[in-house]
């Protein structure tokens, strides 16, 4: 309904941050007071890829690439106010990213701002400012085509008068809000933000307007928000790096210390599993000049979570909420039967799928899936598997489908590898045949192991052989040699080792 739909005026946002914007920072934001978190720029071409996954353990819903990445992580906490902002260039192919997560967010963003070469490679990000055209046949696309509001948010041009044009037409497609960040793509964090640009769009247009740019000179504490909006004209302001060092900034009540922050933001992190290296690296920007200090060594030194959050005083956090998280698994696979349930083979035309994939250390070093159904055909007398491999186009993605007993059977993700691909329908064919696949501990596999124990040997008995075999050839000539040396026969010296070498 359209009273439900996410409404721009009066906001306070917490703006795209490209590794900053992941979902413990925007639920960080949420609950200091922020109205409104939009998430990192995602990349249409890598997003469209995805396919859609209710993470029970975490609750979570996750947008999954082909190598399993997770690519955009949610909750229902932030469902209503969770803006999700893509890269794109392409009319057709942002509408099929936006019409894959509308029901999860709350609005969809366009990036027309960001200059980074990541973003404008491919005429996106700030490339687009260049092309109006496109910025409409684009932006109209995802009005008419998704239910959800739509945004953009865009640089200002080299001119006023430039920047209220293309702010005019972009309202003409019918989105929701429009962000200005107030300066041009040419333009740094140490170049001052032009506010009477930002102004003037907004007296030239109907629609909200979000001021941006004014995290370095404006905004450095809450009251500072409401200075910038008037400095602007706007009725929302959104928020990047003063939100990234300390977001606490969206408190009313005033900011928090950064130890404060930093352990609000890393049990989020160890909640919803966050990588790492984004925790590690949001908590470097909120560290900033005391990166140098005690802790910041820690932090630098710290690879994991765990590790992190020994550095911070957390162990024990991450701990139990290990040990918790352990327990609703095994609480999931017991309501379940068995993990495998998860995954049911379908029918695709006459060919068996399962969302299935290779992780090549859950294996034993000499055991693949591809061995344990090569050796079980041979037992059942079976011509051997064959394997049709196909690349897609789009990212060079690899999927394999193998032929055994006159069935097909392939995985439904895509690989960079082709040998994964291959691994991964075996996994398909001996999953749906009810049969060992090789991991580690699992019965039922020591056969494979003993085969390749046993063609080990017989190759190195051979090999021993043949060794032996040639020492004898090589004794035989030599002797040879040095009898017809003797006999001053040259000549046939010549004959005799070519014609043993040649054996």
């Amino acid at each position: 309904m359209a009273s439900d739909l996410l409404r721009f005026r009066n906001k306070i946002a917490l703006a795209p941050m490209v590794r900053v914007g992941t979902l413990p920072m925007r639920l960080l934001a949420l609950d200091y007071g922020a109205d409104i978190v939009y998430c990192e720029e995602l990349i249409d071409i890598k997003m469209v890829q995805c396919r859609r996954v209710e993470n029970e353990l975490l609750r979570t819903v996750d947008f999954v690439a082909p190598d399993e990445r997770v690519m955009f992580r949610t909750c229902r906490r932030e469902q209503d106010s969770v803006v999700f902002q893509m890269g794109t260039a392409d009319p057709e192919r942002a509408l099929a990213v936006a019409r894959l997560v509308e029901n999860d967010v709350a609005a969809i963003d366009v990036n027309m701002g960001c200059p980074k070469e990541y973003s404008t490679k491919g005429g996106m990000g700030a490339a687009l400012l260049s092309d109006p055209d496109k910025i409409e046949a684009i932006l109209s696309a995802l009005v008419k085509g998704v239910s959800k509001p739509v945004t953009c948010k865009i640089r200002i041009l080299p001119s006023m008068e430039e920047t209220v044009q293309l702010a005019k037409r972009i309202e003409k497609t019918g989105v929701a809000a429009i962000g200005v960040h107030g300066r041009t793509k040419e333009e740094r964090p140490q170049h001052p933000v032009h506010c009477d640009v930002i102004k003037a769009v907004v007296e030239a247009v109907s629609i909200p307007v979000l001021a941006n740019g004014g995290s370095l000179d404006l905004v450095k504490s809450h009251s500072d928000i409401e200075s910038f909006r008037s400095a602007t004209g706007t009725s929302s302001v959104m928020l990047a790096r003063a939100a990234m060092w300390n977001p606490s900034i969206f408190r009313p009540q005033g900011m928090l210390s950064l130890e404060q922050v930093m352990d609000a933001y890393i049990r989020h992190a160890v909640r919803y599993e966050n990588h790492a290296s984004n925790t590690k690296y949001c908590l470097c920007q909120m560290l900033r000049e005391r990166m140098e200090s005690p802790l910041g060594k820690l932090l630098h030194a710290a690879q994991t979570n765990a590790e992190i959050c020994e550095a911070f005083g957390l162990g024990d956090f991450y701990r139990d909420t290990q040990e918790w998280l352990k327990v609703q698994q095994e609480t999931l696979h017991a309501n379940a039967g068995s993990p495998r349930s998860l995954d049911q083979p379908t029918l695709d035309g006459d060919v068996v799928t399962m969302p299935v994939k290779f992780i090549r250390r859950e294996y034993p070093p000499q055991i693949t899936p591809k061995m344990c159904l090569l050796e079980w055909s041979r037992r059942e007398k079976l011509e051997q598997p064959s394997y049709e491999t196909c690349q897609r186009p789009l990212d060079r993605a690899f999927q394999s489908t193998v032929t055994v007993a006159g069935k097909k059977y392939r995985s439904s993700m895509w690989w960079k590898s082709k040998k994964y691909a291959e691994q991964s329908a075996a996994i398909v064919c001996l999953r749906t045949l009810g049969l060992p696949e090789g991991r580690s501990g699992e019965e039922g596999v020591q056969i494979v192991g003993k085969r390749k124990r046993e063609e080990r040997l017989d190759d190195r008995a051979e090999g021993d052989g043949k060794i032996a075999e040639g020492r004898r050839d090589l004794s035989s000539a030599a002797h040879r040699k040095r009898r017809m040396s003797e006999n001053g026969d040259s000549t046939a010296v010549y004959r005799a080792v070519t014609e043993q070498t040649a054996q």
